[in-house]
């Protein structure tokens, strides 16, 4: 039987969803991520794009290259309760699909067309979650994951493009090869002093020649340059880890403005959880010196998702590992082995705590993550924000212009 794998993946989806809280920014050059010297660019809008600007580009760069641009710190609460609302859609939807990150999917649509055309259903489903999310979305169907990918990036902004059982080649062959997924910029610039720039002129080379250049990956470029992916849409499963960390604008040995962000981070990632409905059993506890030496301490807990138990672990971790009393570049805290759950409390514990974090957390839904915090955290200025693209931790401040 044929496959039919649709790819979806929300455009912008950063700035899409910054734009739906604050619609002054429609139009005009957005930038997401760290606003500092050391920042990155997480994402950008098209209006950015036209000056050269692109994702992982250092902040400072991309603010030379587009001075009049807006730039935010960025919010984590929001874009993963916008990507969930896509991914339920999603789930009540179709009966395989993959998540592959916080704003794209694989959909195996295998044999539905027995029922209705593949295509129709796609595009209804498209249609349906730019209704109900407010986000745009695009999407790429074909017979493989690689073909479908590459159609997506084809039919942005906001819109659609199919590519039919048997148009593999000739849809690829005018592309560049930097289109095909597992080409990054060293392997472009490989092909490229090559004379390889098209994708069709991939399709002409004999597979020994890309795998005498390339071993192992010239095989998998070959295939995916003429249109070969037998890979399977994975069902999708919930993640084991969530962590934040902060690199910082100058190294620094202060040791209370360094407990202060840790406090802050772990208080944000413990509301992460109980927002999530998940527990922690693992804690790890991340430092990075000047030198570039990166340490780490991890302690085993009951499962937990509470302020009382958790923040503190993370502080002693935090003056145990910290030993060398020298500057220090990146912090970072770090929760594994989650499970879905709510924290039980034990015989000796208070059981008013509860009622507390639940006051505490319906403050936070409604007005931002970093509404109500610990007053040992308030020194925790300028938390840069996280996001899949630089490493960057979640946001942990309310303040989100700059």
């Amino acid at each position: 039987m044929d496959r039919t794998i649709v790819h979806m993946d929300l455009d912008t989806f950063f700035v899409s969803c910054e734009r739906l809280i604050d619609s002054s920014l429609n139009d005009r050059p957005v930038l997401i991520g760290g606003t500092s010297d050391r920042g990155v660019v997480a994402a950008c809008s098209y209006e950015a794009r036209k000056f050269g600007v692109h994702s992982a580009m250092p902040m400072r760069m991309a603010r030379q290259l587009c001075p009049e641009a807006i730039v935010l710190r960025g919010n984590s609460g929001i874009y993963t309760k916008f990507s969930k609302i896509v991914s339920d859609i999603i789930k009540e939807s179709v009966p395989l699909y993959e998540k592959t990150s916080v704003d794209e999917f694989y959909m195996d649509l295998s044999g539905m067309d027995r029922f209705f055309g593949c295509n129709q259903f796609a595009s209804e489903l498209r249609t349906r979650i730019i209704k109900e999310s407010g986000l745009p979305i695009s999407f790429g169907l074909s017979n493989n994951k690689t073909v479908s990918k590459i159609a997506t990036g084809e039919a942005k902004p906001n819109s659609e493009r199919v590519v039919s059982l048997g148009t593999e080649k000739p849809f690829l062959a005018p592309l560049s090869v930097k289109k095909i997924p597992m080409v990054g910029d060293t392997t472009y610039r490989t092909l490229c002093n090559l004379g390889v720039k098209r994708i069709l002129t991939v399709q002409e080379m004999p597979i020994e020649v890309m795998e005498r250049v390339f071993g192992k990956n010239g095989i998998m470029i070959w295939k995916k340059a003429n249109g070969i992916d037998n890979s399977p849409v994975i069902p999708y499963k919930e993640r084991k880890s969530i962590s934040t960390e902060r690199t910082f604008d100058k190294d620094t040995i202060d040791i209370h403005k360094l407990e202060a962000i840790m406090t802050a981070m772990a208080e944000n990632l413990v509301y992460q959880l109980r927002r999530g409905n998940k527990l922690t059993s693992c804690v790890t506890v991340k430092i990075r010196y000047s030198d570039f030496q990166t340490y780490t301490l991890q302690k085993k807990i009951p499962y937990s998702a509470a302020d009382h138990v958790i923040i503190p672990l993370v502080l002693e971790l935090f003056r145990k590992r910290y030993d060398r009393r020298v500057l220090v570049r990146l912090i970072g805290v770090r929760f594994s082995h989650l499970v879905e759950g709510t924290h039980q409390i034990s015989l000796f514990e208070d059981p008013t705590i509860l009622s507390l974090y639940q006051a505490m957390d319906v403050i936070r839904e409604r007005y931002g993550d970093r509404a109500i915090m610990k007053a040992s955290g308030m020194d925790a200025k300028s938390i840069s924000r996280w996001n899949p693209f630089n490493g960057e931790p979640p946001p942990l401040l309310a303040n989100r212009r700059k």
